[in-house]
C-alpha cells in the first residue's frame, strides 16, 4: 500500500471515531448546558405567573419545557458539592463568572432551600443550610443512609433568575433499595392523617386538595410554615424531575383558613409515577405526609392505600457522600 493510500485510510478512520464521538454526545447531551437552556423566570415555585409547575425550567425553544431539578448547571450557575468533615453536607453555587455566589434573595423564608431524595424516592428530607462567606452552604448532613441520593439547591441568586439545580451524591455502603409505595389518596405522619383529593392530570394545572386531621378531627389552626400553609414537593419516579409549589392563598390575607384543606394548583409535565412530600407545620413541629400518585390516570390519584411515615430522629449519617449516582433509604425530614 503507497502513502497516499495509507494516509486516506488514516484519514477515514479518524473521521469515523470523531463521526462516533459527535454522534454520542448528541445523544448524551453536553456537560455543561448552561448555554442550552434558561430558567422560566415566570417560575411559581418562587412566586411567578407562569403556569404553576414549581421549579420549571424551559430550553430556548419554548415549546419545549424542562422540569426543575434535572440539570446541574443552567444560566451559567452550577450547583457543586464540596468535601465537608463526617456528618456535615457541604456545596456552592458558582454564577457565570465561574465564582461562588455569596449574595441571594429570600424567598419563601429562606434564601437556600436543601431537598434531598433517595434514587428510590425514599429519605426525603428539606433542609436549610448556612451561607460562609466564602459562599460555601454548610448544613448537618440530610443523607440518611447508603445508596445515591439527588440533592436539589431551590435558590434565587441576588440579580439573578430562581434557579432549581440538582446533583446527585453518593454515600457508600450496602444499599437497602426500596420499591415505590402503592399509589394512596391517605397517608398518615406523626400521628395526623392527610387525605388527597383531585385527579392529577398531566399537561395541565391540576387542582389537589390535602386535608389535614389529627384522631378524627379536623386541624382548623395549622401554624405557618414557610409563608404558607402547606409546602409540597413532587419528584417524578425515573429521572426525579422535582416540582416546588406553594398553596393558593397566605396566611394572614384575611381569606385563607388555617385548615383543614389545603389546596394546591399543579402542572405535571408528563404522564407517570409521582412522589408527593407535603410539609405543614402544627404543635410547633414541621410533619411531612408522603404519597404516591399517578397522574394521567381517569378518576382520581389511586386507591385508597394508606401510607405511614414518622419523622426521623436526629442521629448522624453513616458513610461519607461522595459524587456519583443509584439508589436510595427510607425516613424524612426537615429543617
Amino acid at each position: 500500500m503507497n502513502t497516499a493510500t495509507k494516509l486516506s485510510g488514516f484519514a477515514l478512520g479518524l473521521a469515523a471515531v470523531f463521526g462516533a464521538a459527535y454522534g454520542a454526545g448528541r445523544v448524551a447531551g453536553p456537560v455543561t448546558p448552561a448555554a442550552e437552556t434558561r430558567h422560566d423566570a415566570g417560575d411559581p415555585a418562587h412566586g411567578g405567573a407562569a403556569p404553576p409547575s414549581g421549579g420549571a425550567h424551559s430550553s430556548t425553544d419554548d415549546a419545549v419545557r424542562l422540569p426543575g431539578g434535572l440539570l446541574v448547571s443552567d444560566r451559567g450557575y452550577t450547583l457543586a458539592p464540596v468535601a465537608a468533615p463526617a456528618g456535615e453536607f457541604a456545596f456552592r453555587i458558582t454564577g457565570p463568572d465561574g465564582a461562588p455566589v455569596t449574595r441571594y434573595d429570600v424567598a419563601h423564608d429562606k434564601r437556600m432551600h436543601l431537598i434531598v431524595a433517595r434514587r428510590d424516592l425514599s429519605g426525603f428530607r428539606h433542609v436549610h443550610p448556612e451561607l460562609a462567606p466564602d459562599g460555601t452552604w454548610r448544613v448537618a448532613s440530610p443523607l440518611g443512609g447508603p445508596g445515591v441520593w439527588r440533592a436539589f439547591a431551590d435558590f434565587t441568586p441576588t440579580g439573578g433568575p430562581a434557579l432549581t439545580l440538582g446533583a446527585d451524591v453518593t454515600v457508600p455502603g450496602a444499599v437497602d433499595a426500596r420499591p415505590l409505595p402503592v399509589p394512596a389518596t391517605s397517608a398518615t405522619a406523626d400521628g395526623y392523617t392527610v387525605t388527597l383529593a383531585g385527579s392529577p392530570q398531566p399537561g395541565r394545572a391540576t387542582e389537589l386538595t390535602l386535608t389535614v386531621s389529627r384522631d378524627g378531627t379536623p386541624v382548623t389552626d395549622l401554624q405557618p410554615y414557610l409563608g404558607a400553609y402547606g409546602h409540597l414537593v413532587a419528584l417524578r419516579q425515573g429521572d426525579l424531575a422535582y416540582l416546588h409549589v406553594h398553596p393558593e392563598g397566605a396566611p394572614g390575607d384575611g381569606r385563607t383558613p388555617a385548615g383543614p384543606a389545603v389546596t394546591f394548583s399543579v402542572e405535571f409535565p408528563s404522564a407517570g409515577a409521582y412522589r408527593f412530600y407535603l410539609d405543614f407545620r402544627h404543635g410547633d413541629a414541621v410533619h411531612t405526609a408522603e404519597f404516591t400518585v399517578v397522574a394521567g390516570v381517569p378518576g382520581g390519584p389511586a386507591t385508597a392505600t394508606p401510607t405511614t411515615t414518622e419523622s426521623p430522629s436526629a442521629t448522624a449519617p453513616t458513610g461519607t457522600p461522595t459524587a456519583g449516582a443509584g439508589h436510595g433509604v427510607p425516613g424524612h425530614g426537615h429543617d
